[in-house]
């Protein structure tokens, strides 16, 4: 979606709010004879994204609220919205959010940003207002009052609903990744060192994207392991793709000066990539 006019760069900042204790590694991967499927301890951490320039700023997904995390076994280490005040933003200050899927942990917020512009696939809102929710398995990962807050920005006009790829502002875009929920998207941001791709839950973890080893929720597995490849020809190098759920992210990339709860993305990683040593199942490492 770029255009021959190079777009402007934004800083792209994440921050670790909350994490799952007690997880074995062998529940971050479909296939329980991958050689990443092991018995060992594994952290799993939960972000949210601000993308921002001189011009504007921009949310993507909104975490979780602390009694939801509580009632799912997770911690929330900071609130979300709370720690924004860390980088100067005011929630007012936001004009657009962008939600990659509706699942509870990235939705607990959506009602939090009075000027947003809420920004959603068309066909994520049809699947969890839809048929589906009848049982109990897929509408598990959702929360009936998340979904009932999208539902009321749509009423109130606010809630943009997408049909795949769309420039959500200049060097912003949104594009479809599904297979972990049927209207998944990643955010493609333009920055300083090139195009980088909030993945969020297209790839929980670089081993998931760099091994072909999908993580085991997930509505097509066909059409997660195509996101793959999706994500990988937006991105401007491996490094540049942001999975949603990594312990990594936190340490990998310099922590902002002025708030070092917060890292910055759109510089390049301090620390290398860490990964199993077997070579990967598919595609390039």
């Amino acid at each position: 979606m770029s255009t021959t006019t190079t777009p402007p760069a934004y800083e792209v900042l994440a921050f670790r709010f909350g994490r799952q204790t007690g997880r074995l590694a062998r529940e971050n991967f479909l296939f329980a004879d991958d050689p990443c499927a092991t018995d060992s301890p594994a952290a799993f951490d939960f972000y949210i994204w601000v993308v921002r320039n001189a011009d504007r700023v921009v949310v993507v997904d909104t975490g979780f609220r602390a009694a939801t995390a509580a009632s799912r076994g997770r911690e929330q280490l900071h609130d979300p919205i709370e720690a924004l005040a860390d980088i100067g933003v005011s929630p007012a200050q936001v004009s657009d959010l962008l939600v990659t899927h509706m699942h509870w942990d990235h939705t607990g917020h959506l009602d939090a940003f009075p000027q947003a512009r809420v920004h959603l696939q068309e066909a994520e809102l049809a699947f969890c207002a839809g048929r589906a929710m009848r049982h109990a398995a897929p509408r598990r990962p959702f929360e009936a009052d998340d979904v009932n807050t999208a539902i009321r920005l749509l009423f109130e006009d606010r809630l943009q609903l997408h049909q795949g790829p769309a420039e959500v502002a200049p060097g912003i875009e949104v594009h479809p990744a599904p297979g972990h929920t049927p209207g998944l998207q990643v955010v493609r941001v333009h920055t300083r060192r090139g195009w980088v791709v909030l993945a969020s839950d297209s790839s929980h973890l670089w081993a998931n994207i760099r091994r072909r080893a999908p993580f085991p929720i997930l509505d097509h597995l066909a059409s997660m392991v195509d996101a793959y490849e999706t994500v990988e020809a937006l991105a401007d190098g491996a490094d540049h793709i942001i999975p949603g759920h990594d312990p990594q992210v936190a340490t990998r990339f310099p922590a902002l000066d002025s708030a070092p709860r917060w890292v910055r993305l759109h510089e390049p990683p301090i620390a290398a990539y860490v990964g199993p040593d077997e070579e990967p199942a598919g595609g390039t490492p």
